[in-house]
């Protein structure tokens, strides 16, 4: 009996001296409980962005292809070279061409001698109609032989021409500027004209062309918001090209055009982004990201991500310091992401103080006291008294 009077008083020793060790105040709890970080949210003007997939064209595409029909009496350039509008690809064997070439010129060089001959006799037979020497009928003949020699000295000159310009086919040029392929022919080869396959292919790829495509939906959805006044149009904004890995292109592009049908089958429409490429870093065929504005919000409200909450259905929600200095859950509504936050739609308004550190010693209705995100803990005024345990 004297034991179990012992234990209480013994108990009742050692937690007076523990209240005494403390000032009189049962100790607080260990981690800090009660302490969060918020931040105060403030509007700020935010360009919306969207990132598309897309890959890159070439701005011209040339397929060499011979004219006339011969045997490839020489290739002129360097597979996977750069060459220039008008430069010399292949030659061909040329020998009838230009024996045709000379057969025209000779034919040429006869029809005007002919010519020649008719306009003295025209010019005689003007001096001796004049005299009555030779009767009209012989002038008008003269006149007319002379007529029908200058038109075949014409006629004669087109054919010349047609030659040369047969001649001229059996060289092989360069269409346009730019990178050349493989060649699909080789010295000795037999081509001929409208044969189905190319000598080769030239690309231009300075500038480049990124073809991507976007939704419908989201069409729809900005022009609602620019005919709200929410959002600022951004025409004539630059676009960054993001490579393979991930890095940003060294130039930026314009964009072009949109198109004006939208693919049945995707529900999306294309987009048409022109890109310098000087360094023909981009290749036809590569695939890219491109960076593509679409207006300018004066009045967003950012979050970080942190800050935002998600449920199993797919609700969101933040935690937020009230007036009383209590925490108090919101709902929110948030549409896209803008770096590491969060873009608020409905559910907060400037000036809240969103927690987004200290999350897991909280709950709603408990008094916190808050620290500014970023703030000197020394010099920071707490928002409310720290909750009592």
């Amino acid at each position: 009996m004297s034991r179990s009077i012992a234990r209480p008083a013994i108990l009742s020793l050692l937690v007076a001296g523990a209240l005494a060790a403390c000032g009189g105040q049962p100790p607080q709890p260990e981690g800090g409980a009660g302490n969060v970080t918020v931040v105060t949210l403030k509007t700020q003007p935010v360009t919306l962005t969207r990132e598309l997939a897309g890959r890159a064209t070439a701005t011209q595409i040339a397929e060499v292809r011979p004219q006339v029909n011969g045997i490839v009496a020489k290739r002129l350039f360097t597979e996977g070279s750069v060459v220039a509008q008008g430069q010399p690809l292949y030659q061909l064997d040329d020998a009838a061409y230009r024996a045709q070439a000379n057969s025209a010129r000779a034919q040429l060089a006869r029809a005007e001698a002919s010519a020649n001959a008719a306009r003295l006799a025209a010019r005689r037979s003007s001096e001796l109609i004049a005299s009555r020497v030779i009767s009209t009928q012989d002038d008008e003949n003269a006149q007319a032989a002379m007529q029908q020699a200058v038109a075949d000295v014409g006629a004669a000159r087109a054919a010349l021409d047609a030659a040369n310009v047969t001649l001229g086919y059996a060289r092989i040029t360069a269409p346009i500027s730019g990178r050349i392929g493989k060649s699909s022919v080789t010295q000795g080869a037999l081509v001929s004209a409208g044969q189905a396959d190319p000598l080769a292919t030239i690309s231009q790829l300075d500038p480049i062309y990124i073809d991507v495509s976007q939704s419908s939906a989201e069409l729809l959805q900005l022009r609602r918001e620019l005919n709200a006044g929410r959002l600022q149009d951004v025409a004539g904004m630059p676009v960054e090209i993001l490579l393979e890995d991930g890095t940003p292109f060294a130039h930026q592009g314009v964009l072009e055009f949109s198109e004006v049908n939208v693919d049945p089958s995707t529900g999306t429409y294309a987009l048409r982004v022109r890109v310098d490429n000087p360094e023909q870093v981009l290749m036809p065929g590569m695939f890219v990201r491109a960076v593509v504005g679409s207006g300018v919000r004066q009045q967003a409200l950012l979050v970080p991500m942190q800050g935002i909450a998600r449920d199993p259905k797919g609700d969101t929600s933040a935690m937020v310091v009230d007036a009383e200095g209590k925490v108090a859950v919101r709902p929110v509504t948030v549409s896209r992401t803008v770096g590491d936050t969060w873009l608020v739609e409905e559910g907060l308004e400037a000036g809240d103080k969103v927690i987004v550190e200290g999350l897991q010693k909280i709950a709603p209705g408990m008094p916190v006291q808050a620290t500014e995100k970023g703030a000197d803990a020394k010099t920071a005024k707490p928002a409310a008294p720290a909750a009592q345990p």
